[in-house]
């Protein structure tokens, strides 16, 4: 993307952003205290153009409920958990229910990987549509790349068929790929050739790819991966319990947990 064309998206982001804060919140809560702490706490953690899409996110978890009753405290809950490592228990109401225990054990492959940090990249890869098709031939809940299913996918539901539309092969192998990234990415850090959160780092990973992530010696500085990790630390809040959104409440996700036929 040229310099034109990156402005141009920039703006149309921001934009859009606007106008989606604007009818989502329907009130004057745009401009409080509350909102403002979050949005700017963010902006602090993630410069440049990464910050587009987290406050949209931290604004749609307070708010969502279309209340506007959330307080301070309740902010400073949210943005401690945005910045933690995705740690503790799931909170199993916002999820499918037969995808419970599937996200809690692929959140126990490694310490680095909680079911938490689970269930916030599935929201992000799939919105729990298990039959979505990716650009790139990606399958699932998960969206990995055929290579990366090829190696990391096994039959964990013993079903005799190992396969991304399969709910549970698809959450086991995002957790052992995100473990290795995690595992990955950790070594570089101990030996000094990148910078940043391991967390972080696995997660960019994820998305834009390890070579990437070691060339730019940390969190590349680019909207794709630093977006990428704000939008799925900014739904650490809901899956941990702080500002749940129950499964058939969200309007980010409803999609059928099970691939269609």
């Amino acid at each position: 993307m040229d310099a034109d064309e990156e402005r141009k998206a920039a703006g149309g982001t921001s934009a859009a952003t606007r106008n989606t804060l604007l009818a989502g919140t329907g009130c004057g809560c745009l401009m409080s205290p509350l909102v403002v702490v979050v949005m700017g706490v963010v902006v602090l953690i993630f410069g440049g153009l990464g910050v587009l899409l987290a406050p949209l996110i931290f604004l749609i978890l307070l708010f969502g409920g279309g209340g506007g009753s959330a307080s301070q405290s309740d902010a400073e809950e949210v943005v401690t958990v945005f910045q933690g490592d995705g740690g503790g228990e799931l909170d199993e109401t916002t999820v499918p229910d037969d995808l419970v225990d599937p996200i809690n054990e692929a959140g126990s492959v490694c310490d680095v990987v909680g079911p938490v940090v689970i269930a916030a990249q599935i929201e992000r890869e799939s919105g729990f549509n298990a039959s979505m098709k990716g650009p790139d031939g990606e399958l699932g809940l998960s969206q990995l790349p055929p290579a990366v299913f090829e190696e990391y996918g096994e039959d964990d539901d013993d079903n005799d068929e190992t396969s991304a539309l399969d709910a549970e092969d698809s959450i086991m192998a995002q957790g052992r790929y995100l473990c290795a990234l995690a595992d990955q990415v950790q070594k570089a850090v101990d030996d000094g050739t990148v910078t940043g959160s391991v967390l972080d780092l696995a997660l960019a990973a994820y998305h834009v790819g390890p070579d990437v992530v070691l060339a730019a010696g940390g969190l590349p500085q680019t909207n794709e991966a630093q977006g990428y990790v704000a939008a799925v630390r900014a739904q650490f809040a809901n899956y941990s319990g702080v500002a749940p959104i129950p499964y058939e409440d969200n309007p980010n996700t409803g999609a059928s947990a099970s691939p269609a036929p």
